[in-house]
Parts: structure tokens; C-alpha cells; sequence
């Protein structure tokens, strides 16, 4: 997924190929990233919907949107700011990806801290099993705000739009990746790499417990403020997901627009004591 989707992508992109194709190469990564989730479940259950999947589809949809409405300024910003960088494009996008990557981190940290952006994000953290779809499901505003952190000195700089079709790509897969129900180990690179291994740690509902594994490509942001965790013995099931404070967060697409307009809170309940798996994360 990440080297021959990102890869194909960049060769339909340097090839001249319509927007189009990145949209069906998209869905085709959506499909075979279902696929897989059957073929290596991390947990059965997970792979039956729990009344969620219209919802996480419609999610899904409008945030693809946003983004392609993002993309089609980026011309108009480039004609403004014209830079066109020595190396070959998938150089390009892979610097575009790793500097995302900071401002993505960054937000999805103040996202947790700062009481007004966590209304937004308590939406994705209102799942309650780990597939695929989980990755843009997301209240727009916040979509919008994260991408604006990530993308915005790449815009500032002149990115191309062919980069910045490459880098949008890159951060969809990277997204279904990351929350896939597929039992898929990366070994030692899941101490670097932002995937499902470490990222489940993230959705744990407890405070403190959750309010780790930021990144959205890499944990390099995360070992530098400290907020990396992982621990081994740790097997999860939607009892250890979602927001322990608010048990009951609004389930339909519509209402999970508008609670974050009324909603106020922590963003989760301490831990019950005596589960040292809970108490102790190993780092």
C-alpha cells in the first residue's frame, strides 16, 4: 500500500493522467484494504458493522471532497507563487509528505489539548471498532484544520499540483493503514511508521492512556514530545475505544455534525485502577 499505491500514483501523475485516475486508485486501495481486513482479521468482530458504515461512508465522502475543493486552489496559489523543485516528483512528495507530517502532528496534538479543537475531534474518537473507513471519519471542520496545518507551508512554498495530488493520495492510504482491522506487524519500524500497530493505542478511551501515538506518516514527532507508547501485552475490543467520558456521543452523521456546536468536556475519563496494562505503558 504504501510503496505500490503511492507508487502507482506518482507514475499517473508524472505521466500526465487525469485527477480522475487517483480517485479510482483511491477506491481500488479502499477495496483490497476491506480485502485484507477479511483475509487477516485483528479482531472479527470489527468486521461487522455496528450501524456506523453509512455514516463513516458519508464521512468519508464529504471529506474526499474538501480535499479535492483544497487541490483545485492549489494551481491558482502556485501560479501566485512559482517554484518548481530539482528533483524528480517522487522526491518531491516525499518531502511534501514528511514536512504534512509535522503540522498534521502538531494539531492532532492541540487537538487533545486545547478545549475548542477537541469538540471537532471527539467525533473520530467516537469509534468504537478499528477498520478502515475510521481514517476520514472526521467532522470537515477539523478535517480542514489538520489539513491546513500539514499542507499550508507546502502552499506557502509553491507546491505543485501534482505534488500536492501525490501528498492528498499518500495521506488517504496512509489513513486507512492506520486504523485497518487488518493483523498486519511491521516489526521494528512500527517504533517510526504511524500505523494501525502503534495507532490503536491512540483510541484507548481513558485519559492520559490515549493521549499518545499522534502522528499521521511517522511517531518521530511523537518520541520528541514524549507522547509515543507502546506495550505488547495490550490486546484490544471496542470496550477499550471511543471516550469514556461521553459513553453516549451521538452514533448518526448529522447529529455528529452538530455536537461539537454544543458539546463541552473532557475529552475522557480516568482509567480504572488495577490494570497495570491500563496504568503502564511501556515506552
Amino acid at each position: 500500500m504504501l510503496i505500490g499505491v503511492n507508487g502507482v500514483g506518482v507514475a499517473l501523475i508524472a505521466s500526465g493522467a487525469a485527477k480522475a485516475w487517483l480517485l479510482a486508485l483511491l477506491a481500488a486501495a479502499i477495496m483490497l484494504s476491506f480485502a485484507v481486513e477479511r483475509l487477516i482479521p485483528y479482531h472479527g468482530p470489527w468486521n461487522v458493522g455496528h450501524d456506523d458504515t453509512g455514516r463513516d461512508a458519508a464521512h468519508v465522502v464529504v471529506n474526499e471532497i474538501v480535499v479535492l475543493v483544497s487541490l483545485s486552489v492549489v494551481p491558482l496559489l502556485a501560479a501566485l507563487i512559482p517554484w518548481t523543485g530539482p528533483w524528480p516528483l517522487a522526491v518531491q512528495v516525499l518531502a511534501a509528505i514528511l514536512i504534512a507530517d509535522v503540522g498534521v502532528t502538531l494539531m492532532h496534538y492541540a487537538s487533545h489539548k486545547v478545549g475548542a479543537l477537541w469538540r471537532f475531534h471527539a467525533v473520530h474518537h467516537s469509534v468504537k471498532r478499528f477498520y478502515g473507513l475510521n481514517g476520514l471519519m472526521k467532522h470537515p471542520l477539523h478535517q480542514s484544520i489538520e489539513s491546513t496545518a500539514g499542507f499550508a507551508p507546502l502552499l506557502l512554498a509553491g507546491i505543485s499540483a501534482e505534488v500536492a495530488a501525490a501528498a492528498a493520495l499518500a495521506a488517504a492510504v496512509q489513513l486507512l493503514l492506520q486504523h485497518s482491522n487488518a493483523d498486519y506487524r511491521i516489526g521494528p519500524l512500527k517504533y517510526v511508521l504511524a500505523l494501525n500497530e502503534g495507532h490503536r493505542f491512540h483510541h484507548l478511551k481513558w485519559a492520559g492512556i490515549g493521549d499518545v501515538n499522534f502522528g499521521l506518516f511517522t511517531l518521530i514527532w511523537d518520541h520528541l514530545l514524549g507522547t509515543f507508547s507502546y506495550d505488547p501485552r495490550r490486546r484490544f475490543t471496542s470496550d477499550v475505544l471511543g471516550m469514556a467520558a461521553k459513553p453516549n456521543y451521538p452514533t448518526a452523521y448529522l447529529a455528529q455534525l452538530a455536537e461539537p456546536f454544543r458539546a463541552s468536556g473532557a475529552c475522557h475519563a480516568e482509567a480504572p485502577q488495577g490494570d497495570p496494562v491500563m496504568q503502564q505503558q511501556t515506552t
